[in-house]
């Protein structure tokens, strides 16, 4: 299925009070460019994350925002440091003596003195990769579930377009047909207002003719563009990535019309001309999102 290259998906997973968010957003970029923000004690992890976007993805740039809550009392230890904690009371006792003051200091007020207690967060990093990649792969599912129906609408769009341009380049093929025609008969009937009856030199009339339907003939233009439509329709039915190869096909296709343009010496393909430029410029501007 093609993708777009604009996509987003969270995914979360808990467990004993271990809560993970990982969110995934990405958008257009030439190559694949994958950046992760994660908490310092789970950089270990970061390698994992990027191969498995990696191997989801061809192109985009993508960025990767882990969030880490731990409300569980597992591998998290408090020690208290009895030492330094005597060492308080000894001098507090000191002091009461000396400035006969009240000693009334009980162990609530000793462990809110500084580095007595400590708090000493032992995180199972095993465990806790195992289970981040849970949450990555929710967040994947969804992020590659957005891209693909972001990218059925850009076909959807895309194919609609080609199509109108597929009939105005049908309709140019009939105007072409008759250019020769039409200007033989004007070129001989303004030849012959000017000129006297019997003076008119008809090999000369001929090459005339000849020349400007060398200059005008856009019959090579057609058929490669006709080439070019079918193989862009028969492209986008294909399966991600096509991105670089349609976006190939759109630009010959603008130069086949551009040619059309200057070398037709008419009207109403002129304005078929500047119809698929318009749509041109539209497909263009959607295929820099499709993967």
């Amino acid at each position: 299925m093609i993708k777009s290259m604009t996509g987003f998906g969270r995914g979360k997973y808990e467990n004993e009070g271990r809560n993970y968010t990982v969110d995934i957003k990405s958008v257009n970029h030439k190559y694949t460019d994958i950046s992760v923000r994660l908490p310092r004690f789970l950089n270990s992890e970061e390698d994992k994350i990027r191969k498995r976007i990696s191997s989801a993805i061809s192109r985009g740039k993508v960025d990767v925002l882990v969030t880490f809550e731990n409300y569980s009392s597992k591998g998290t230890n408090i020690r208290i440091n009895k030492d330094l904690a005597k060492d308080y009371i000894r001098e507090l006792k000191s002091l009461a003596e000396e400035t006969e003051l009240k000693f009334n200091v009980d162990v609530i007020d000793i462990s809110k003195f500084p580095e007595i207690l400590k708090i000493e967060d032992e995180q199972d990093e095993e465990l806790i990769g195992k289970e981040l990649m849970f949450a990555v792969d929710d967040a994947l599912n969804k992020f590659i579930s957005m891209r693909e129906v972001e990218g059925t609408r850009l076909i959807e769009d895309i194919e609609s377009r080609i199509y109108s341009i597929q009939n105005k380049v049908n309709e140019i093929t009939e105007y072409s047909s008759t250019l020769v025609k039409e200007y033989m008969e004007k070129l001989k009937q303004r030849v012959s207002e000017l000129l006297e009856p019997g003076t008119v030199d008809e090999n000369r009339l001929m090459q005339e003719i000849v020349i400007f339907s060398d200059k005008s003939s856009i019959e090579e233009e057609l058929t490669r563009l006709k080439s070019h439509i079918a193989q862009f329709l028969e492209l986008i039915k294909q399966s991600s990535p096509i991105g670089k190869k349609i976006d190939f096909l759109i630009q010959e296709i603008n130069r086949e019309v551009n040619t059309i343009g200057s070398k037709a010496n008419c009207l109403e393909i002129t304005n078929r001309v500047i119809e698929i430029k318009t749509e041109v410029e539209n497909i263009r501007e959607q295929i820099q999102n499709i993967e």
